[in-house]
């Protein structure tokens, strides 16, 4: 992937809670498809056709901020300085 050509002319925000969820489709004989779930919203991630380099490019930057997200979710959750998570 290369940086932003172009600004961003919008953006979409979607909230975690009781009614997110992801799900991973891979299809024997097609592109897979990754599903994010926000309660009535749904997200479709997937290939242009064949997979190709710049495809498993961002299969990884993706799983890499993914990954990075979920470290920063338990930080919030559990590392407060008093040694509780924001939850109860």
């Amino acid at each position: 992937m290369t940086r932003r050509r172009t600004p961003r002319n919008s953006v979409i925000r979607l909230t975690t809670g009781h009614a997110a969820r992801t799900m991973n489709h891979p299809f024997a004989r097609r592109e897979p498809v990754l599903a994010l779930d926000f309660g009535a919203t749904s997200v479709l991630v997937t290939t242009n056709g064949p997979v190709t380099a710049e495809d498993m490019e961002f299969a990884r930057q993706l799983a890499h901020a993914a990954h990075r997200f979920a470290r920063s979710v338990e930080r919030s959750f559990y590392g407060l300085p008093d040694g509780k998570g924001v939850a109860a």
